[in-house]
């Protein structure tokens, strides 16, 4: 499984990379792995607000429709159009051409509750 040592996760299977007060969101390898073959990505509306822990956007797949949950507070930024005509991004690329979107971080101080990469392969390992 890849956990690239650069970036960020949530418990919920988010990986998060950050470039000062913007983060950029997609699902870990792992998420992708479990959801097998993605179908449908609906990207989030830009301009939205989101909260840590809520659901902003869905990703359906060949085995099940899963939520994708919101690992900093902020304001949806740029979203990935290229998902809507290409879904399986998410399983090809999580970490590159397949994330979902940019957040502007509402209150930084949610970067510093996410796991870094040792702490995430450790949950997904138990």
């Amino acid at each position: 499984m890849n956990i690239p040592p650069d970036l960020s996760y949530s418990a919920d299977h988010e990986w998060v990379r950050r470039d000062g007060n913007t983060v950029t969101i997609g699902i870990t390898d792992y998420a992708q792995d479990a959801l097998g073959d993605v179908v449908f990505v609906e990207t989030p509306e830009q301009g939205s607000t989101v909260t840590v822990g809520d659901s902003f956007t869905e990703v359906e797949s060949t085995k099940s429709v899963s939520d994708i949950n919101a690992p900093v507070a902020g304001t949806i930024g740029e979203a990935n159009d290229a998902l809507d005509d290409h879904p399986e991004l998410l399983n090809s690329d999580p970490y590159g051409e397949g994330w979902i979107c940019q957040i502007e971080m509402s209150d930084p101080s949610d970067f510093d509750a996410l796991l870094d990469a040792d702490a995430y392969r450790a949950l997904t390992d138990a």
